[in-house]
């Protein structure tokens, strides 16, 4: 019995220890954690994603808001269904109907970038993880220095190809970390092309119809090397502005009035309202066959203007214009139930009948927005 009792005492002891031991650990574990998360700069964790200029840029694993400083970007955001994350526009984005529809919050949106130059400070504002910027500015050193001076990562997500727009879609994806989403689009995308080209293919070049493509004003126009030449292409369309000098502005080509009435195209497509009135009530268009044949149209605006060199519905306007063009070789394209599909599939979103029939006749989808 003696010897029992000389061994409580130690026990009791043995055990204090551990205890102590055990509360020390945990004492110290916790200040480990709670100094890691406090570390100025201490570096978050990162995925790497390729831009459109070849660039491997460092974007936070996990995106919660997004500066959209390139007008395509805010509209591939929304259909990856991330635009609740967009929290820095430009203004543009906010004349989009369906755009501000679908996502409230763009009107919310600061506007960090005018004619290409960013204002840092209202950047700043808005804290983002991640920019999307035009490849000019990427490619220019003092909109970079601004951006480096701050740590946003940035990717240039331009474009003038199918390819090249294809390749900004699923950089965007990654670094929004919906890779999937991105991929069923440009199959979706590369679907509506092969769908399109198996039927153009069986059109004689001397039935193909002549078109010249205004985007914005009427003069301007496309030049080979861009996405609405690609894609006036790929619909058999013969555009008659891609092989001829074009005047350059700002990155912009335009014709002149002259080339226009030389062209004499069988058919116009204009993608920005109110150029189509223009052309058919000036009398200096008035000599142009497409204007006395009434063939003189209004392209669909959507989520963006479809065709446009910066518009996200480029699988749309393909097949749009090759029904357009050719309806006796497309009789089995529904057109209003493809954009019908087409918004509910990419976007969640369930176009009424009202809506659907203004997004294809391009009217009061540009300006403030309005309910459906």
């Amino acid at each position: 019995m003696p010897m029992l009792d000389k061994k409580y005492p130690r026990l009791i002891f043995l055990l204090l220890i551990i205890l102590l031991l055990v509360m020390g650990y945990r004492h110290w574990q916790g200040h480990n954690q709670a100094d890691n998360e406090n570390i100025p700069g201490q570096t978050k964790q990162t995925i790497t994603v390729i831009d459109n200029l070849g660039r491997k840029v460092q974007v936070p694993a996990h995106v919660e808001r997004v500066a959209c400083l390139y007008a395509f970007s805010g509209h591939v955001t929304a259909m990856l269904g991330e635009g609740d994350k967009i929290v820095a526009i430009p203004d543009g984005l906010k004349k989009d109907v369906l755009l501000n529809v679908m996502y409230p919050n763009i009107g919310d949106a600061l506007i960090p970038v005018a004619a290409g130059s960013i204002n840092i400070e209202e950047l700043l504002k808005t804290n983002p993880d991640v920019a999307f910027v035009k490849n000019s500015t990427a490619l220019n050193p003092a909109e970079v220095e601004k951006l480096d001076k701050f740590n946003i990562p940035y990717l240039a997500v331009d474009y003038n190809s199918i390819e090249g727009q294809q390749h900004a879609i699923m950089a965007i994806a990654q670094a929004l970390g919906v890779p999937e989403k991105g991929q069923a689009y440009n199959d979706y995308y590369q679907a509506s092309i092969e769908r399109v080209q198996k039927v153009v293919a069986t059109i004689p070049e001397n039935e193909r119809v002549r078109v010249y493509h205004a985007v914005n004003e009427a003069t301007r126009t496309d030049n080979p090397d861009s996405l609405p030449g690609e894609w006036t292409k790929i619909a058999g369309a013969i555009n008659v502005s891609v092989d001829q000098p074009l005047r350059q502005l700002e990155g912009k080509n335009y014709a002149s009035l002259e080339q226009i009435l030389l062209w004499d195209a069988d058919v116009i497509l204009v993608n920005e309202p109110g150029v189509v009135d223009y052309i058919v009530t000036n009398s200096q268009w008035s000599p142009l066959q497409a204007v006395k044949n009434k063939k003189v149209y209004q392209m669909p605006i959507g989520i963006s203007r479809w065709g446009h060199p910066g518009g996200l519905e480029t699988p749309l306007v393909i097949m749009w214009t090759a029904k357009l063009l050719y309806p006796e070789h497309f009789e089995d394209l529904d057109i209003t139930e493809e954009a019908r599909s087409f918004y509910q599939t990419f976007f969640n979103y369930q176009v009424s009948d009202e809506m659907l029939t203004n997004i294809l006749n391009g009217e009061g989808m540009r300006g403030h927005s309005r309910a459906f």
